[in-house]
This record gives structure tokens, sequence and C-alpha cells, in this order.
């Protein structure tokens, strides 16, 4: 089976800047906190219900919430020590869920339960996946076990590893592929073997010349191919990154294993070979801390539950008052309230900006030029799908398809009048899913 030689060709896009000034700084190990809060939402789909009381014991490794609906991912304690409270914390998303508050003991005591799991089949995959905790560690949050259980009768023939890390800032997955390369190789052997995947693809972008080299370098295996992608957001958006990689088109609606290609996160899958080998579930993340007001900016290993305020501290704090701290990049990530907020499964950087770097340009009135339309990877018009909102037309909103809309922000970043196209197309779908009320 033949791979294309370069990339296709995909609609739309926009060169952001890359500020990737941590990419040449290995990560460096947090030491734990005194307390982690962990929330019991940290997926797409049902949130868990602590399995754990005020009082209890627990060790690292341990389940402290779990949920018996399909779309959910069992969490676990990131350090050994005592649960002081059961409560409740604000998430990014503004949804309240429960989080189990743990007081460290300063042990980092592993749970004696953990062992690593027994896999023979592809159903003995997916379930370590469960069992594992593991998300899509991009960002979005995905279950694991549901994306590697693909449905009787329908055929996967290529695994994408996305490393197209394409947000200005993070270089998080661009440590992964330095320091973690055995397991990013050891993991894809693995899902290509029990899920019966004959090629896979890793696609970097090429401002990772470093990373292109060792990966290239370090290919042990038939199938399995480095591909060079443009730099040009949001390439490592889904259905932009299998476009790219295959020339294949995820129908709408539709999932990748309609055209035969499931994609996985670089840090995803080496965390797979890592908790095949140890038996720890996911517990810590490798993420970026940078932004202009950081003082000391780092890619850093931190223990989920940790909160935002001592990771900043541990990397040396803030030069200044803060006017903006995000989870995650500048054009996808989500604003943080309170910088008590914990550390999640699914960020991959933690950036604070001044004032005056987080102060939005004032918007002026659409000069129809299409701009919008020309960039956004999926087509779509976003300045015609912002007046059908404001208008309250979710009739039209349909046609549009606006719930098409990834919020990738492209639409806003070359708007020359700067209008907040983006977070407006956010609330047309959140109108039409309340049927015409804003």
């Amino acid at each position: 089976m033949q791979f294309p030689k370069h990339p296709f060709r995909t609609h739309g896009g926009a060169h952001v800047p890359h500020r990737k000034h941590t990419a040449q700084m290995e990560s460096v190990v947090m030491p734990p906190p005194d307390q982690v809060v962990i929330p019991m939402s940290q997926h797409i789909g049902a949130p868990c219900t602590p399995v754990v009381k005020a009082g209890d014991l627990v060790k690292v490794g341990q389940l402290i919430g779990d949920s018996d609906k399909f779309v959910s991912a069992p969490i676990h304690a990131s350090v050994s020590g005592k649960v002081s409270k059961i409560t409740t914390v604000l998430m990014p998303s503004g949804m309240e869920v429960q989080a189990v508050v743990i007081d460290s003991d300063g042990e980092m005591t592993p749970w004696e339960g953990l062992e690593p799991p027994k896999v023979e089949t592809h159903q003995d995959l997916v379930k370590a996946a469960r069992a594992s905790g593991l998300v899509g560690l991009g960002g979005a949050g995905f279950p694991a076990h549901i994306k590697l259980n693909v449905p009787e009768g329908r055929k996967i023939d290529t695994l994408i590893i996305n490393v197209a890390e394409c947000e200005p800032y993070i270089t998080s997955d661009n440590r992964c592929l330095i320091e973690d390369t055995h397991f990013i190789f050891s993991g894809i052997k693995a899902v290509m073997k029990y899920l019966n995947i004959p090629k896979c693809v890793i696609g970097i972008e090429g401002n990772k010349p470093e990373a292109i080299a060792k990966m290239k370098a370090a290919i042990d295996a038939p199938g399995i191919e480095v591909k060079q992608l443009p730099c040009r957001y949001p390439q490592g958006a889904e259905k932009v990154l299998i476009e790219n990689c295959t020339g294949r088109e995820v129908p709408f609606p539709g999932l990748p294993s309609d055209v035969g290609v499931i994609v996985m996160n670089v840090t995803s899958v080496a965390f797979v070979s890592k908790y095949l080998e140890t038996g720890m579930p996911l517990t810590t993340k490798r993420l970026t801390v940078d932004g202009d007001i950081v003082k000391e900016p780092k890619n850093v290993e931190v223990l989920i539950g940790t909160p935002i305020q001592e990771l900043l501290d541990f990397c040396g704090g803030l030069t200044a008052q803060p006017g903006k701290v995000l989870y995650g990049g500048p054009m996808m990530g989500t604003c943080v309230a309170d910088l008590s907020q914990p550390i999640l499964k699914n960020n991959n950087a933690v950036l604070a900006f001044s004032e005056k770097l987080a102060r939005l340009p004032k918007k002026t009135n659409c000069i129809h030029c299409g701009r919008c339309v020309n960039a956004c990877p999926l087509g779509l018009a976003a300045k015609d799908i912002v007046k059908a909102y404001d208008n309250g037309n979710v009739e039209l909103l349909q046609e549009l398809n606006a719930d098409l809309c990834m919020s990738c922000g492209t639409c806003s970043f070359v708007c020359p009048a700067k209008r907040p196209l983006a977070p407006s197309i956010a609330l047309a779908k959140i109108m039409m899913k309340n049927g015409g009320k804003k």
C-alpha cells in the first residue's frame, strides 16, 4: 500500500505566528502539590460520580470516579493522601461538576492494585484504554476506548498520529516526539496490531525539523511513515488532517471511521504504550507554560488536579497582572476565570498574557470581503451564519450548516474588521440546540 508523497491541499486556513519559544526546552517534572482538586468531568460525555468519600485514604492511580454511561472515562487519584472533601467546581465550559479534593501525604505511594493489563485481542485493548482513563490528550477529551472500539464490519486501513500542534506557543507534543520516541512507536504498533490496521501516517508540521528527523530515523516497522505537513492553521483539526494525509473527506454528519481512518494525538498513543507497560492510569500531563508575562516558560510534567497558580509559581511566577490566562492556545483555548482552577487531562498548555496582549481589537463594520469564507477550512459562510444568528433565524442556520463549525477561530483571525465571528457562531450553535432560544 503506497502513501502519497506530498500532503493533499485542503481548503482555507491561515498562517498564524508560531511563537514556539519552548521548542528546545526539555520537559521538567513539577513536584507534587500539597493538595489536588480533581473534577469528575475531564472528557466529552457523562461526568463521573465519586467512588470515594471524605476521610478515605487513597493512593496514586486508585480509582476515585467512574460512570456507567457509554461516553465517559474513569478518573484516578494523582497523589496519595486523604480525601478532604467532595466539592463542586466551575469548569471552563461554565458547567458545575463534582470534584474530589485530596490532601497529599507527600509519599506518592502507588495503589497496590496496579499491574500491566493483559492484552491479547482488540477488545482487550479497548478495555485497557477505558481502565486507564485515557481521553484525547490533544484537547478534545474524547474517551479513547470509544475511538478504538471500531464497530464490527467497519474496516480501518489508516491510523493517523496527529502531531500538527498548529496553535501558537504550544510545544508539548513536540517534546513528546523527542523525549518519548520509544513509547510513541510502541503505542502505534500496539494499535495497528490489535485493530489490524496496515498503515500509519505520523503527520507533523514542518516547523519541527528536529522531531521530524528523529521520528523518521526511529521507524522500525513496515507500514509507518512520517509526513511533513504545511505550517497552516488549523492543520491539526481532525477532518483537515485526514484530508491532508489521505485525500479523503469525512462526510457530514460522519466520523473518521466512515472513511477508514482513526486519528490519535501523539501523546495519547505514547500513553497507551506506557499504560501497557506499567498499568499506571492517566494521572499526569505534559504541557507548555508560556506567555509574555510568564517569567520562566517551560514544558512541564504536572500532576492532574494541580492548581494553575502553583504551576505558574513553579515557572517563576508572573511579571505583571494577567489580562488573560488560557487553558490551551490563543486560537482555541478557554479562558481561566480563577487561578485556583486545576490542571485537567486534556490540557496541553497554560498561557498567561498581559493586559496589552489580551486586549481585544475594536471591531468595525463588515466590509463583505469574503476572507472569512475563503479561510474557513470547512467552507462555511461565517458572516452569513452570524447574521442569521443575530436575526434568530434557526432555519437559515441549519441551511448554512452552522453546527459543522469546529470553533477553530480562523474566521475571526483573518477578519480585517476584527469582528468576533467565531464566538458568535459558537452562540449560534447553542441557539440551534435550544430550539431558537439565545
